[in-house]
């Protein structure tokens, strides 16, 4: 992420312990993620288009480990 975007915030929650036990989740306690992503690099870009990138920057993570994410990705005067 930060290689990616060069954030000028960045908050990574790890909220697995809230779905512990629901379909799809797989129990590992690192499977479901909150991510506040603040970045130059989504100004001029659309809500989906921002979700792309940061689905696009965390394409490995998300092909194993991360079952899912929420993602609110902001330009820094939104903030």
């Amino acid at each position: 992420m930060t290689q990616a975007f060069a954030p000028v915030a960045l908050e990574v929650v790890n909220d697995s312990h809230r779905h512990a036990g629901h379909a799809g989740s797989p129990g590992t306690g690192t499977s479901h993620f909150s991510v506040k992503v603040v970045s130059a690099s989504f100004a001029g870009k659309s809500r989906v288009e921002r979700h792309r990138m940061v689905n696009a920057a965390l394409a490995d993570e998300l092909a194993g480990p991360v079952h899912a994410l929420a993602i609110t990705a902001l330009e820094p005067d939104e903030r």
